[in-house]
This record gives C-alpha cells, structure tokens and sequence, in this order.
C-alpha cells in the first residue's frame, strides 16, 4: 500500500506568511513508487517536448513541458528547474521576452532552493551531492550534484539575460548585465557561450546609460507637465522656476522669475 506525507509549510495555499508573504504551494511527499511512477511519466512527457521543440513548434513544446511539470513532484526542484528552464528556451525562441525572463526567474530560484548559491571562496567541494530529506527527516534520494545544478544554473541564466537583454529598458538592462557578471564568474561556461557574456558586458554599459537616461527624460517631462497644470491657474509655468547649483556647497537652491515662461497671456 503506498502512502503520501504531507508537507505543509507556514505559507500554504490557504494560508500566507507573517508579514503577508506570498503564499508557496502545498508539497505533499509521495511514497517511493508512486514518486518513481510520476516522475517517469513526466520524463516521458518531456521527450515528447523536446521531439517538438527540435522541430521548431515551440508553442506546442511549452504545453507539454507544462504537462511534465504538473506530473512532476513539486518538490524536485531539480527536476522542475529543467523543465522551467527548457520552457524559457522555447520562449526565447518565440521572441515572448517577459514570459522567457518569468520562466528562467523561475529555475534558478528552484535551483537555489535545492543548493542555495554558496560565496565566493568559501572552499565547498563543486562535486558534493546535494540530499533531499523526506518527509521524516531521513535522507531517502541523492539530488543532481552541484555540477549539474551549476550547468542549469548556467543555462538559465544565459536565457533570462539574453530575454531581459532584448526586452530593454533601464531595469530589464540592469538585470541582464547583473546576470552577465554572474555568468562570467562561472567556470563551467562553453567558450561560446563566455564570449558571448564578455561581448554583452561590454555592449550593455552604454545602451543602460541611454535607457536611463530617456527614461529620466521622460519622468521629468511628466512632472513638469503635473507642475505646469498646478502652476496654470497662477499664470505661470514651471519655466518660472529654476534650479541653480551653489559652487560652494554643491547644493542646489530654486530661483523664481516672475518674467519668464507664463503660462497664460
């Protein structure tokens, strides 16, 4: 007779965290059978995916990767983080940038639930096995070692930078070239796959600066629209009002000119 243990955490689906967090699924534990049946059923499924995916029918390969993640035990996060991965590749693929980021965002914080990123220098074996407890405590299957969580970190990673990279925009760019630095720090890169991330890291400090700077442009050019219509009904305009810099102090103080840009004639 097989038999399930169910784990629920503080923030299961009928209830939210202290701090009104985010609530995370119910993972209810499956017994040994029943966890080898479902997840050979969605390595099955997952094959009929990737079949598609090397045929280039990319909307129909992320249904069925959709398939294999819901027969998936949701807490093999490993598993789960390929799946999610493989999805992002197909939305790259479909050039459905905001869907590509979500679905990579989505396997690296699997991945780090499985094996948290570790800082620099701190001496960890990359080879060690990461364990998964069951839902007693004990120890019961050995988990991708951290070379394999480092290659679909890696993958992951490559295709949510280049998602946010396309995307555009001063935060989607910040977020590419933070994923870029991540990226060159990795030792497990393909050579293509490095000069493609130095290529990047040199390519995105001008385009972020641009971005940031029309998107300032444009919330300036939005404030002073609002100050404009505050200031109409007064007869002036925010041209009346000007920023000057103090030599000394480096600060900044308003001048007001009583003579300059009404807004009403």
């Amino acid at each position: 007779m097989t038999s399930k243990v169910k784990e629920t955490s503080t923030n299961s689906p009928e209830t939210s965290g202290p701090d009104g967090d985010e609530a995370e699924p119910e993972r209810i534990r499956f017994s040994p059978e029943e966890e080898a049946a479902l997840l050979a059923e969605s390595n099955e499924i997952k094959l009929r995916a990737n079949h598609l995916f090397g045929s280039t029918r990319y909307s129909e390969a992320i249904q069925e990767y959709d398939k294999a993640l819901q027969s998936c035990p949701n807490y093999l996060e490993f598993e789960i983080a390929v799946l999610r991965s493989n999805i992002a590749a197909c939305h790259l693929k479909l050039e459905d940038w905001k869907a590509a980021v979500t679905a990579a965002t989505s396997s690296i914080e699997s991945l780090d639930r499985l094996c948290p990123p570790r800082p620099e220098g701190d001496g960890a074996d990359a080879e060690e096995a990461v364990k998964e407890p069951d839902g007693d405590g004990s120890t019961k299957r050995s988990s991708p070692s951290t070379t394999d969580i480092q290659r679909i970190r890696a993958k992951s990673l490559m295709r949510r930078a280049k998602a946010r990279s396309e995307l555009g925009g001063w935060a989607a760019l910040q977020g590419a070239d933070e994923d870029y630095k991540l990226l060159s720090k990795m030792d497990n890169l393909p050579s293509a796959d490095r000069k493609k991330v130095q290529s990047q890291l040199l390519a995105l400090p001008p385009r972020l600066d641009a971005a940031k700077e029309a998107e300032v442009g444009q919330m300036m050019g939005k404030l002073k629209e609002l100050g404009n219509g505050l200031l109409k009904p007064f007869g002036l305009s925010t041209d009346n009002f000007n920023m000057v810099k103090d030599s000394a102090t480096g600060g900044y103080s308003m001048q007001f000119n009583q003579g300059s840009g009404s807004a009403s004639k």
